[in-house]
């Protein structure tokens, strides 16, 4: 590739964007800081100080192997060093990246080029064309979110995308897709030429990582769930690497951050400490995960609240102790016990190192184990539970894999006998009560979506075994409350329902159970269900008592969320409501900045038929209104982000369209305590609501008498 005015760096600037006095060179001189370096480390440094050609593909691809071979023939110490070996993989990954950021980006890459580059985190399972697939591969200058470059498959299906925000001439943005979805970005978010922010997003997770030091490390998370807290745990074990542990810890200043009592504060403190100064020393000597350890799934009891007041805490503070991981080494199923986990902000946080054992709850003392753990000798699951673990996987594979009727039925048949014998093969009552509930779960669901009509007779039967063991009778409610939910999802389903007399059994039922079990880990579920019946029988003073209710009585309950936003949804016309978030594509939405515009929000889903009727006349009234003030927000309530981005590739809609992970439980549905889709509010240019649940053929009278 010959050099041109238009795709020629400046080394000066290379060097200041990521260059050799970069990541790169500190990585590989790093393990030698004590003493002489490599003799031929230095040998890499680019030989003509004027100028550094723009060549992305084979030369940095080439330049990781000679990192590594330095590494690996010429120092001796990467070899028993795979975490520093890494560290430089990826100083050669950045290194490229941030070298695909030249003076001007107006002179186009080849594919070639574009897809030699990798993301800077190693972790990312995002799609790699084959050599026969690249080549039909097509590039082209993007159009929305910035300028830049967009390479896609022959069939259109998006592969990359680097982009330049902020118009500087310099990319800052380079995304990475699998199966057409976003999965992870490298982000320049200061504008400085290196990358300082990595993002996991669409099916790859919610984490964003926070590099203050640009040296493709990740400092700190902005944003991690606990199921990726618990992972990074037993991948930071896994690889050998303290720092990756540490990051997970609460700092001090977090710490502060939490409102907690003096001496809760200093109880904290005293434990993170010793974790911080144990972490060297346990990923060295750990049993618990090996190298080829996998992380299977997160483990955990619903996570509690110490509520404002409660030994002089200023904040409500969210927590789940006793969490776990759970792990597959070689086949074999063991329990990483990762202690107690605390929400800060968008993320979570470790107080204590991981053991191989459950131990004491910090907040709730007890010992709980966590759903889906069970544990055998040590940290292993006994061998008769592996079995049944073993037959448990297999049979959710088929399940994914299977259409027939018949064979659902069966399958989930044979998943309920598998789960009742792990149940009942218990050492624990706690055990036993996180399997049952498992159980009557998934009878529960396999029900109501038409796919084990035998359950219903199944789960009645488990309430009349449980209510005669007196171990087992506080298990009562909750699978009651399964069953009866069962039940009523099966009769309305029925093909000759007599939907009246249904729904008034549902609300007698409903209430007898919260007057039978006013204090049941159920009895929020069934006063939301309650208040929801209520409100679409359209008796809409009664659903507003049962709402507050749930609030009251529950404050604590997840439960509590979605019925104090239904209560506001109910009490919203006259009023302003506020609205933020994310689009499906990133970008932030305020529905503040709509004032004077007459808003149509819009809560739907990709796979609600009525709710696309609804798009078709959105579509229209924008066309008809928009130049006199009219505006319109979609919420979509997909469980899976890549519904709605296969959609909208499909179908072109032109308002913002927010997106949250969730569906009909995420923040953006609970925060109006969203029940079904379609659902739509229209606002006036005041702010104010004028309508909380307008049908679309009402709209164009609306609009109107809104824009006059």
């Amino acid at each position: 590739m010959t050099a041109s005015a238009t795709n020629v760096i400046n080394v000066q600037q290379f060097v200041a964007h990521s260059g050799w006095r970069g990541a790169a060179k500190r990585a590989i001189e790093r393990p030698f800081a004590m003493g002489k370096p490599c003799g031929r480390a230095r040998a890499l440094q680019p030989e003509n100080s004027s100028h550094f050609y723009w060549r992305l593909s084979n030369h940095f691809v080439e330049e990781e192997r000679r990192y590594r071979a330095i590494a690996e023939k010429r120092c001796p110490i990467f070899e028993k060093d795979s975490l520093m070996l890494k560290k430089v993989q990826r100083a050669a990954v950045a290194t490229a990246v941030l070298a695909f950021s030249p003076t001007s980006i107006w002179a186009s890459p080849t594919v070639e080029q574009a897809l030699a580059l990798k993301p800077i985190q190693v972790d990312v399972d995002y799609d790699i064309p084959t050599a026969e697939s690249a080549a039909k591969c097509k590039i082209e200058a993007a159009r929305d979110l910035g300028s830049g470059w967009i390479v896609r498959e022959e069939t259109g299906q998006m592969l990359r995308r680097f982009l330049d925000t902020n118009n500087d001439k310099k990319l800052d943005q380079w995304s990475y897709f699998k199966d057409g979805i976003e999965v992870y970005r490298d982000v320049d978010a200061n504008f400085n030429g290196k990358a300082d922010q990595y993002r996991w997003l669409g099916t790859s997770g919610t984490r964003w990582g926070l590099d203050k030091n640009e040296d493709g490390v990740i400092d700190s998370w902005k944003v991690i769930s606990p199921e990726e807290t618990t992972a990074e745990v037993v991948a930071a074990l896994r690889e050998g690497d303290a720092g990756r542990f540490t990051r997970l810890l609460l700092t001090t200043a977090e710490l502060a951050q939490l409102g907690v009592g003096k001496s809760l504060e200093a109880d904290l403190a005293s434990r993170i400490k010793a974790a911080e100064e144990g972490a060297a020393a346990l990923v060295k000597s750990q049993k618990m995960v090996t190298g080829d350890s996998k992380w299977l799934q997160f483990g955990g009891t619903r996570p509690g609240v110490i509520p404002i007041g409660a030994d002089g805490a200023t904040k409500d503070l969210v927590a789940y102790d006793n969490a776990a991981a759970i792990v597959d080494s070689a086949g074999k199923h063991s329990q990483v016990s990762i202690g107690t986990l605390v929400r800060l902000g968008d993320g979570w946080r470790l107080i204590d190192l991981p053991k191989s054992e459950a131990s004491a709850g910090f907040f709730y003392t007890s010992v709980d184990r966590a759903p889906d753990v069970i544990e055998g000798n040590g940290s292993n699951l006994s061998s008769a539970m592996q079995s049944l673990i073993g037959e448990l996987e297999k049979i959710d594979k088929q399940l994914t894999e299977s259409s027939d009727s018949t064979s659902l039925a069966k399958l989930n048949q044979s998943r309920a006998d598998v789960l009742e014998k792990i149940a009942n093969q218990s050492t624990s009552n706690e055990e036993r009560a996180t399997w049952t509930r498992q159980f009557a779960d998934s009878v529960s669901a396999a029900i109501q979506s038409g796919e084990y009509p035998d359950g219903v007779n199944r789960l009645k039967k488990t309430v009349e075994d449980l209510a005669r063991d007196r171990e087992t009778a506080d298990l009562v409610p909750y699978v009651k409350f399964q069953y009866l939910s069962a039940d009523y999802s099966q009769k309305l389903q029925s093909p000759n329902a007599d939907f009246a007399k249904i729904q008034e059994q549902w609300l007698k039922d409903l209430e007898d159970f919260s007057k039978e079990y006013p204090k049941s880990d159920a009895a929020p579920d069934a006063l939301l269900q309650l208040a929801i019946a209520y409100e679409f029988a359209g008796q809409e003073t009664d659903a507003g008592k049962w709402y507050s209710k749930v609030v009251s009585d529950f404050a604590s309950s997840p439960m509590a969320a979605k019925a104090a936003g239904a209560k506001r949804r109910l009490e919203s016309v006259g009023r302003s409501i506020e609205l933020q978030g994310k689009t499906h594509d990133g970008r932030s939405l305020d529905l503040a900045a709509y004032r004077g515009k007459a808003v149509l929000i819009h809560y739907w889903a990709t796979w609600c038929e009525p709710c696309k009727e609804d798009l078709k006349e959105i579509k229209a009234l924008q066309a008809r209104y928009a130049a006199k003030g009219f505006a319109a927000i979609g919420i979509n309530l997909d469980s899976d982000a890549k519904l709605l981005t296969d959609y909208l590739r499909e179908n072109s809609l032109s308002w913002p369209q927010l997106y949250e992970s969730g569906g009909l439980d995420s923040r953006l549905a609970n925060e109006l305590g969203i029940m079904t889709v379609p659902t739509m509010l229209l606002i006036d240019k005041s702010g104010q609501v004028v309508r909380r649940n307008v049908h679309s053929a009402e709209l164009d009278a609306e609009l109107q008498r809104l824009l006059k």
